[in-house]
């Protein structure tokens, strides 16, 4: 690793040089979310009131971090979840990141709304998954689904929080809009941060950096804007085009599971996007018993939403997932210092697992349960109808 990135120890720290690299508003395009945040934060402020009750006496001497996955082995229970639009952030964009997880023994989901090809980001490796978001009419999802199926994608990823483009403040702020509108401000952002720049001036696709970016998100729009609704319906339309593993992404309900499952998923992602679609919903690791108890067996569940440490992994395959996608800490590696940051953050998480794990006495990932884990409720309810009475 090089350019400093060595001394990084947290994701928090790398969150801090992503900030320090970054023009303002593709920092605060990657660090946002929808309406108030209240759910961005929520994401965050629910892993404290989790609690560890760790085993003693457990002979943690040798410990082993592999899962399967969908019936493939990866090295941790932490996956890198798709990101639409890399690439502002760094030009090698999704490449780097899923080259680094390839490395690192895991799994890379390629967003839907992605700055390199399918075709490009298979080629690096590690069998990725391919996210799909429904848009246009139904014949381009089919032209997309073969395309998706001849470059070798073996795993399919539905979206299905995202009927309508979010309201994120934060872009609006910075006019970095959809579609976009170049300002003064925005302008000034990108001059501010000559290293970011550079790397644009020095892509062969752009002239340079403030182009390149335009670039990049006009063909964002024209996803976004012609999205259409995941219905189960359209789902049970795709499950019979495509015949390999299906992954349904962006569950915040139990009591949609059994039509999931019915239909034929493979996997369930409980997801709000981040807190970057809808404001005001759950944290997902509040929502996740609900999945796992409803699905009861009958599918992997996986988590997305607020990763930022290795404990947060630990909390939430103690709560019933599989394993976990973080999105926001390899977002901010990758603008910071590139693919070398992508894999210092696989590389911290990894650490910070394998750490906790010694620490509550589970020498495997198998051996994670319930027991590990305390929810702490809040009681501020009962306080405020105390003042009432």
């Amino acid at each position: 690793m090089k350019h400093g990135v060595e001394s990084v120890l947290t994701v928090a720290d790398m969150r801090t040089c992503a900030r320090r690299r970054l023009p303002r508003a593709i920092f605060d395009a990657i660090d946002g979310g929808a309406g108030d945040e209240l759910t961005l934060r929520e994401n965050r402020a629910a892993y404290e009131r989790i609690w560890f009750r760790p085993r003693t006496a457990a002979d943690v001497s040798q410990r082993d971090l592999a899962t399967t996955v969908l019936g493939k082995r990866v090295s941790m229970p932490l996956l890198l979840a798709p990101c639409g639009m890399a690439r502002i952030t760094n030009i090698a964009g999704e490449r780097a990141a899923a080259r680094a997880a390839a490395r690192a023994g895991t799994i890379f989901a390629l967003s839907g709304a992605a700055s390199h090809s399918p075709e490009s980001v298979f080629a690096e490796g590690g069998d990725p998954w391919y996210q799909l978001y429904l848009t246009g009419d139904r014949d381009d999802t089919v032209a997309l689904i073969g395309r998706v199926r001849d470059a070798g994608y073996t795993v399919l990823c539905v979206t299905v929080d995202s009927p309508v483009v979010a309201a994120r403040e934060r872009d609006y702020r910075n006019r970095l809009e959809l579609p976009p509108r170049i300002s003064p401000r925005l302008v000034a952002g990108v001059a501010s941060r000559p290293g970011w720049t550079l790397d644009f001036v020095r892509d062969r696709v752009a002239d340079r950096g403030v182009a390149q970016m335009r670039l990049l998100l006009w063909r964002f729009a024209q996803i976004v804007q012609e999205l259409r609704p995941a219905t189960f319906e359209e789902l049970r339309w795709i499950r019979e085009l495509w015949d390999g593993p299906l992954v349904v992404k962006g569950v915040q309900r139990g009591d949609e599971c059994a039509e999931l499952l019915e239909l034929g998923a493979d996997g369930i992602v409980v997801s709000n996007h981040g807190g970057r679609q809808l404001d005001g919903v759950r944290a997902t690791i509040d929502i996740l018993p609900e999945v796992v108890d409803a699905v009861d067996g009958r599918c992997e569940v996986f988590l997305d939403g607020g990763i930022q440490r290795g404990a947060d992994v630990v909390k939430a395959l103690a709560l019933g997932a599989r394993a976990c996608l973080a999105g926001k800490a390899y977002m901010f590696g990758l603008g910071a210092f590139g693919e070398a940051g992508v894999e210092r953050v696989l590389e911290i998480l990894r650490v910070e697992i394998d750490r906790v794990l010694a620490f509550v006495g589970c020498p495997t990932v198998g051996s994670i349960d319930s027991s590990i884990v305390e929810v702490r409720v809040p009681r501020v309810l009962g306080r405020v109808e105390e003042g009432a009475r």
